[in-house]
């Protein structure tokens, strides 16, 4: 963080106040410090759960503390996340698990448990709410916050409101966070990333331009390897070319996309945080260990991947109109097959029987290496499967599949399987 004489902070412990370098708390002799010359007057939040799925299974363990844990699929799967310990042995998210067990044999596998993933998230967003109307999800594990205009409401600047609620959900619900605070959101999301695990960091008005010159340009939002590559083919690697170029140029060259460079290289971002921003599509998916073409072993392999659909769905209070497969075959060709369904569903056997039906079509003797199923167009789970007057049966499949629910929600997701989902 950027110092300056005259400005003061606070312990991130106890939230004393503290004067410019000070080492440690005067009131608990702590080292953690938030220091900032612009830190009282910046209200917009990112925060971000330190590996979040690897931190709720060690959160869950304790015997794993000090192993190095990776979240992920089998040998052909990949990394979903990985914990710090992990990350210093070189595994990454994305990773081929056969790449990231040889970097770190010694490492914990563990299959992914979104339900409980799910479910921890929305205990840290209602932390979040707590705090102000306007929180933006940008996934399960992070978000924006706007507090502007709180500082009456919780008796305190918003960087000390968000230090409190990192304290809060690191005590309550047993994972830690990384805070980002600035005044706008581009540069809170960087920010939020500087000092993880357990960071708290400040960029203010008065630095961003410094502070992105010397970055480079992958660090802009929307800028992906694509654009990264172009922009390094016309000598554009670092943030400070963009700073001295004319905004018309960079248009002309780059389309709209120009402007956003032109913008975000001086730190100007005018989107405001939103609570209305949802998710776009939940889904599952697998990659096999071997090429499968059987149709009855690709329709085997669909069943589970509804569960978890249906799973994530119901834990998010979530539910989708347009069910989607998707599959990828041996040459890495994807196909995609879509069917709407007259109401949302957030039901594993409505998912199943719009894609079975759609499997059947494509099982033509390709062989494939992943499939996928998942929902769309998604709405409130409160809308989800109304009762059939049309359909009797589906009322009653709905209303068993609710009871199987109850009953592993009390005993465990092993207690009860359907027939489908029986391995042979």
């Amino acid at each position: 963080m950027t110092e300056a004489a005259g400005a003061t902070g606070f312990c991130r412990d106890c939230f004393a106040p503290t004067e410019p370098h000070a080492k440690r708390c005067p009131a608990c002799n702590r080292p953690r410090i938030a220091f900032h010359a612009e830190l009282h007057s910046l209200s917009i939040a990112h925060l971000d759960c330190d590996a979040f799925y690897a931190a709720v299974e060690k959160r869950d363990n304790p015997e794993l503390a000090d192993k190095p844990v990776i979240i992920g699929g089998g040998k052909r799967g990949v990394v979903s996340t990985c914990c710090y310990i992990a990350r210093i042995r070189g595994v990454r998210s994305a990773m081929p698990m056969f790449k990231a067990l040889q970097a770190c044999p010694e490492a914990v596998v563990i299959k992914p448990d979104m339900a409980k993933y799910v479910s921890v998230g929305r205990e840290v967003r209602t932390m979040m709410r707590d705090l102000s109307p306007l929180v933006e999800p940008l996934s399960i594990d992070e978000a924006f916050l706007d507090l502007t205009g709180t500082e009456r409401l919780h008796h305190a600047s918003p960087a000390i409101t968000m230090a409190k609620l990192q304290r809060r959900i690191e005590k309550e619900i047993g994972i830690t966070v990384s805070v980002g605070m600035s005044y706008c959101k581009f540069l809170a999301k960087i920010a939020s990333d500087m000092e993880k695990p357990r960071g708290f960091s400040a960029i203010g008005r008065a630095e961003a331009l410094a502070f992105l010159a010397e970055k480079p340009v992958g660090l802009i939002w929307g800028v992906g390897k694509a654009l990264e590559t172009k922009l390094a083919r016309d000598g554009i690697t670092r943030i400070a070319q963009l700073q001295r170029m004319e905004e018309n140029d960079l248009m002309a060259r780059y389309g709209s996309m120009g402007r956003r460079l032109w913008r975000l290289a001086r730190g100007l971002d005018v989107r405001s945080v939103s609570s209305a921003n949802i998710a776009k599509s939940i889904s599952a998916e697998t990659t096999f260990f071997d090429d499968i073409s059987d149709a009855a072993e690709l329709d085997r392999k669909l069943w589970p991947l509804c569960e978890r659909v249906a799973e994530r769905a119901k834990a998010a209070n979530a539910s989708g109109t347009t069910v989607v497969l998707k599959l990828k075959t041996a040459d890495f060709k994807t196909r995609t097959r879509s069917l709407t369904l007259p109401d949302p569903t957030q039901l594993a056997e409505v998912i199943y029987r719009a894609g079975a039906p759609m499997l059947t079509r494509e099982a033509d003797g390709t062989a494939f290496r992943l499939i996928g199923i998942g929902i769309t167009q998604l709405a409130d789970g409160d809308l989800a499967d109304p009762p059939d007057m049309l359909d009797p049966k589906a009322t009653r499949r709905a209303d068993a599949e609710r009871a199987m629910d109850r009953v592993r929600a009390r005993f465990g997701s092993e207690a009860i399987i359907k027939g489908r989902g029986i391995k042979k």
